[in-house]
């Protein structure tokens, strides 16, 4: 009899390999994710400033991010993904983000799109992060809360509905502290502001009903599930 996979198994992610972008798929909720996160982005100072997309997975925000004209710098550990993502424009490099081979100061922006919740190094993924900004630059993210409401929501129900996320891809052991991530930016010269944010209810309706192929992420006061949050690294001095 086969052992039980353990919770946040990165295998997860090439079994789904053909899913990231089917409407319909694994990975619907991340599509909607991407594109409020990708709202979150500013337009770049000047044309082919870089934005790294740390676990990029199969490049999701590829159409916004090209849309508003950077070079899109995607940081992955699946080949799988990796390859997804290079199809849809991206610049692909294999590896972890809490140890990224770019060099420092390299980035414009950083997103770290629905992958803090999957770090168990969250401290050291914070130092790369602000490692690659340049000064002046901005961090976008979003991730899943530390509370008792993220874990039934984001675990107990999401991972039983269409859309939702992948069973098992969650280690609720992993959500984040909002407070500690805020302090672990701010050490390194970056203030986050935080928003919550959740899937609009009427559209996840009509999702389920299969009347519509997308559903809108707005945003909420509370962050105490799914948030989202931004910063701009301090120049030197």
């Amino acid at each position: 009899m086969n052992a039980p996979r353990r919770r946040n198994d990165p295998a997860i992610y090439e079994e789904l390999a053909g899913s990231w972008w089917e409407p319909r798929g694994s990975f619907a909720m991340l599509a909607w994710i991407a594109r409020a996160r990708a709202a979150l982005v500013p337009a770049p100072a000047r044309r082919g400033s870089v934005l790294v997309d740390l676990a990029c997975g199969g490049g999701l925000m590829a159409p916004y991010v090209a849309a508003k004209g950077y070079r899109h710098v995607g940081v992955d550990t699946s080949p799988s993904a990796l390859g997804t993502a290079v199809a849809h424009g991206l610049l692909g490099v294999r590896g972890d983000v809490a140890a990224v081979p770019l060099p420092d100061a390299c980035a414009a922006v950083v997103c770290a799109g629905e992958i803090l919740e999957h770090v168990e190094n969250l401290e050291g993924t914070v130092a790369e992060i602000c490692r690659l900004l340049a000064p002046g630059g901005v961090v976008v993210i979003d991730t899943i809360a530390d509370t008792l409401r993220a874990r039934l929501i984001a675990v107990s129900l999401a991972e039983r509905i269409p859309g939702g996320a992948p069973r098992g891809i969650h280690d609720p052991a992993l959500f984040v502290d909002r407070s500690a991530l805020q302090t672990a930016f701010a050490r390194r010269g970056v203030e986050l502001s935080l928003n919550g944010l959740r899937p609009c209810l009427s559209d996840a309706l009509a999702y389920l009903a299969h009347r519509r192929e997308e559903v809108r992420m707005l945003p909420t006061r509370s962050t105490a599930v799914l948030f989202q949050a931004v910063g701009t690294k301090a120049a030197p001095g």
